[in-house]
């Protein structure tokens, strides 16, 4: 491991000064100097805890070491756009949710495409943590679960609003950003210790940890990992946390990178972590290990340090590791490793100095101060993206008609917190507009059985159908995929399902099963059943009844598990929210619809998206509003892309935010009025239909499928880097000196404004397959109005480094690259040639041992453990399936060895899958998946270069070959 720690002899802690004075339990111990280097200090705690101590400190939360002056530590506060949550070890793991500085969604801090912005939003964060944890250290712990930088190659992933971005530089300059942000600037302590999320390609909530994400090498070297690395280069996170699902046929959470690979790029210990209940999956839903004590141990070998399972019940963590000890799976120096690791942000973190560190006097007057409540409205601001505008914005200041479900409300979502206060959309546009008239847009109707109406009344009394008069009205809001919500007009609450009993009590869709979702299925005779739709799995809880059945009593329950059986109920509709909202539009000499996702319903953990439409009934609202006022703005509030077809082409203006926190409704105004110039950029493609799209989320290889920008060669509906200005810039002529690349950028509008200017390159010629282009550098760059100046992008010769399978390493090819500088991977506006005098890929020499999976070109195959601890093969489901090792210099061969585990044949073909037959390897079941045999058989002499292509039978997997 690279490291700035040095060996130090026994004989040098033992004389090792002490600080005198210090009010601590038990004597002055080497470990609490804080003049020692750190490793010395965390080898001195480690060799003073007793077995049972370092075991018990393996668990999320860390027990009190009394005799030693430990205190108790938790692992994990949640910290992914603000303080969001954490656990309460006191009230057996509730959560608490945290009321500091909402900033936008991670999606949204990277749209700001500003790395010393989103620095400044992670120190305020940091800071928050501080403050939060200074008011109750036993709930906000330091160690913080965030930044996630998992790739958004697919806009269907339910996390996306998680996410930064689909390039992995721009993920990489946002999470260091971020990530020394909530660390501070002091070189030798931790304000916070952020882990990054979750390693590594994850992408897919269905299924999520019994789905195996298959990734060939040079997308798992070129793509997935480089999220990670850059943020852990430099020192600006301290552990990651292992994602659910399974790489190439092994659980993340016993994948050895964690141990060897990560650890290698890091400065200082790694302090890695399971996520929620990841450990206990290894035996029950994956059946990876048979028993707990296998699985805690193999946990410990592949590098993770801590254990986030049962809740706050360390029990089961502690006997099964005392179990695999006792078995001879782990030895006493393992634990010591992982205890070290653990031990090692709390030195950082000034948890054992004399003082507390520097960070120490932080207290919660720093959460939501009017400075943070600024820096959260210049980020909301600066993170919008003007999509269209036809000469619309910015806006006059007249009369004005704020219209839409999301205009005078703010939505929060599973990793943000609560809302210190709220400005709306409605309320930012009150505040700058002459006058104003609001309309959400929404039907506002009665639900009627027989001669009765739903009741509830504004107390959230459980909802009956016993009113002879339409007592409970409810505003009615579709959010897509046929998902509507139900709000009740009486007391602004929303209609749920709480353990069977129907509720008006919710002031948003929340928590982890959201029981605030409905469909209102219409029948032939023209009634509605009503169905539930919330997260939560029905079958398990309440049998097979999806529909709501109506009682003697009055009483809403799940009572049939179909629309046959159910109540039928009358919709009558009081107000309709399409005529009242073109009434306003029609008022007004402007219109700015607030339309979008909701991001407890739309996608979310678990929950993954099924379609990437705007609620069909979102968009008969826009259509109306613009045929009603031409003057209508967009104001598309979303955490993820959308198909927005029609509304690109039809309506004038189109600004995209996230859910932006608590200023979102200032930011948006300050956008539509003209005091901030728009300067986001997308950080991910929109797709112009959910065809461009792969058929499933289970593609992870993004070469061979054409996905993101990188590889796409379809026209979306807007490309990564995409956003526009009230103004415009000129890019002058790049010329490339030595490492960077330079050009003027002149602002030839009439308005101040920033613009994003973006490096991408192209390779030429290459021996396999590269990217249409691919960023490499960008700058925000503010210019004032006629302002020259000149922008410096550094370009290395090793930033075009590409992974060789061939060879299992990294190598620049020789080869002229283009070099593209523009506005968005879809807007170049100037380019120049850079001429690359690098390496050329040899010839493949199969005469040596080669890994099956270094592979070329497959079908079929899949990417599978070689053995539970290290290693991959590749192994066919069905016969015919193949893999093919491009421009092979066979020499004379005359013979294939294989490694194979199970049964069947291996067949050495030239040119195709179906070309000249070279030879044929019969294979013999070992008798377990792991444990592999050696076949050698002739094969037709051979010589010349060739593309090879190993065709394997249902069955075998093949470790590695050669051909001699």
């Amino acid at each position: 491991m690279r490291r700035r720690f040095l060996t130090v002899l026994a004989a040098a802690l033992l004389a090792a000064p002490t600080v005198p004075g210090v009010a601590h339990a038990g004597p002055s111990y080497p470990f609490r100097d804080p003049r020692l280097p750190l490793q010395v200090r965390v080898d001195d705690l480690v060799g003073r805890l007793t077995l049972d101590e370092k075991v018990s400190l393996l668990h999320q939360y860390q027990p009190a070491v009394p005799r030693l002056g430990l205190d108790f530590f938790k692992t994990g506060t949640e910290a992914l756009h603000g303080v969001a949550w954490s656990t309460d070890i006191d009230n057996n793991g509730a959560v608490v949710t945290a009321d500091g500085t909402a900033f936008p969604q991670a999606v949204g801090l990277a749209s700001t495409w500003d790395p010393d912005l989103i620095k400044r939003v992670g120190a305020a964060v940091g800071d928050e943590a501080r403050g939060f944890h200074a008011e109750n250290p036993r709930v906000f712990g330091l160690n913080l679960w965030a930044p996630v930088v998992n790739l958004l190659r697919d806009p269907r992933w339910g996390r996306n609003e998680e996410g930064y971005s689909e390039d992995p530089l721009l993920t990489g300059a946002i999470s260091t950003a971020y990530g020394k942000g909530l660390q501070g600037p002091d070189p030798a302590h931790l304000k916070t210790a952020p882990t990054l999320k979750h390693y590594l390609a994850y992408n897919k909530e269905t299924l999520r940890d019994t789905t195996s994400s298959n990734v060939p090498q040079r997308v798992l070297n070129e793509y997935d990992r480089q999220a990670f690395k850059p943020a852990l280069t430099a020192n600006a996170a301290t552990g990651v946390m292992a994602s659910y699902n399974l790489i190439n046929g092994r659980p993340a959470t016993v994948d050895p990178d964690q141990a060897t690979l990560l650890r290698e790029w890091a400065d200082y210990p790694l302090f890695n972590v399971t996520d929620a209940w990841a450990p206990n999956g290894l035996v029950q839903s994956q059946k990876y290990y048979s028993t707990q004590p296998e699985a805690d141990a193999a946990v410990i070998k592949a590098g993770l340090d801590s254990f986030t399972v049962d809740d706050t019940n360390a029990v089961p963590t502690v006997t099964a590791v005392k179990q695999a000890l006792a078995q001879g799976l782990l030895t006493e120096k393992d634990v010591d490793k992982a205890v070290g690791h653990a031990l090692s942000i709390r030195f950082r973190l000034g948890e054992f100095d004399p003082d507390g560190g520097p960070y120490n006097d932080i207290n919660g007057q720093i959460i939501d101060s009017d400075k943070h409540r600024k820096l959260a409205r210049e980020t909301a601001g600066d993170a919008m993206v003007l999509l269209k505008n036809n000469g619309l914005l910015p806006l006059k200041k007249d009369k004005t008609a704020v219209i839409g479900p999301l205009a005078d409300t703010l939505y929060t979502d599973w990793y943000g917190g609560k809302l210190p206060y709220e400005v709306t959309a409605a309320d930012g546009i009150k505040e700058q507009a002459a006058a104003t008239v609001d309309s959400t847009g929404s039907d506002r109707i009665a639900l009627k059985l027989g001669d009765r109406y739903l009741a509830g009344g504004p107390d959230a009394a459980t909802v009956t159908a016993t009113a002879a008069t339409p007592e409970a009205q409810f505003d009615v809001v579709d959010w897509g995929q046929d998902i509507l919500t139900l709000r009740n007009v009486g007391n602004g609450k929303y209609l749920g399902n709480t353990n069977g009993v129907f509720t008006t009590r919710d002031d948003q869709p929340n928590g982890w099963f959201v029981q605030q979702q409905f469909k209102l299925e219409e029948q032939a005779d023209g009634t509605f059943a009503l169905r539930y739709a919330g997260y939560e799995t029905l079958e398990s809880w309440f049998g097979p009844n999806k529909y709501i059945t109506v009682g003697a009593d009055g009483a809403l329950t799940l009572g049939s598990p179909d629309a046959a059986g159910a109540a039928h109920f009358t919709r009558e509709v009081l107000r309709s929210g399409v005529d009242e909202a073109v009434a306003a539009a029609r008022s007004a000499d402007t219109a700015v619809l607030v339309v979008g996702s909701n991001p407890f319903i739309n996608g979310r953990e678990a929950h993954d998206r099924t379609s990437l439409a705007l609620g069909a009934g979102q968009e008969a609202l826009v259509k109306a509003v613009v045929k009603a006022n031409p003057r209508t703005v967009v104001v598309l509030q979303t955490s993820y892309p959308e198909t927005i077809n029609w509304i690109q082409q039809n309506v004038p203006a189109i600004v995209w935010t996230t859910h932006a926190g608590a200023e979102t409704g200032h930011a948006i105004a300050d956008v539509l009025y003209g005091a901030r110039n728009p300067a986001g950029r997308l950080t991910q493609t929109w797709p112009a239909s959910q065809d461009q799209l792969p058929a499933d989320l289970d593609q992870y290889d993004i070469i061979s499928t054409g996905q993101t920008y990188l590889y796409s060669k379809q026209k979306p509906l807007y490309p990564f880097g995409y956003g526009l200005s009230y103004t415009s810039f000129q890019y002058g002529k790049p010329l490339i000196n030595g490492d960077k690349v330079t050009l003027k950028i002149t602002n030839t509008g009439k308005r101040d404004g920033d613009e994003v200017v973006q490096l991408y390159t192209h390779q030429r010629t290459s021996r396999d397959t590269t990217a249409v282009k691919q960023l490499r550098a960008f700058d925000r760059v503010h210019l004032k109005a006629g302002e020259t100046r000149t922008v410096t992008l550094p370009l290395k010769k090793n930033d075009l480094a590409r992974w060789d399978q061939t060879r299992g390493r990294w190598v620049v090819e020789s080869s002229d690259y283009d070099i593209l500088i523009g506005a968005s991977a879809g807007d170049i506006r100037q380019r120049t040639t850079l001429k690359v005098k690098g390496e050329t890929i040899p010839a493949r020499d199969l005469s040596r041992v080669t890994r099956a999976e270094t592979f070329d070109a497959y079908a079929g195959v899949k990417l599978l453990d070689e053995s539970k601890a290290a290693g991959t093969v590749i192994g066919a489901t069905a016969d015919g399936q193949w893999a093919a090792y491009k421009d092979a210099n066979l020499r004379n061969a005359q013979s294939l060895t294989v490694r194979t585990s199970g049964s069947g044949t291996v067949e050495a073909r030239l040119g195709s899958p179906t070309g000249r037959l070279i030879g044929t390897a019969t294979v013999s079941a070992t008798g377990d998946v792991y444990s592999y045999a050696t076949t050698t058989v002739p094969v037709a002499r051979t010589s010349g270069r060739h593309d090879v292509y190993l065709v394997l039978g249902e069955g075998v997997r093949l470790s590695q070959f050669f051909i001699r």
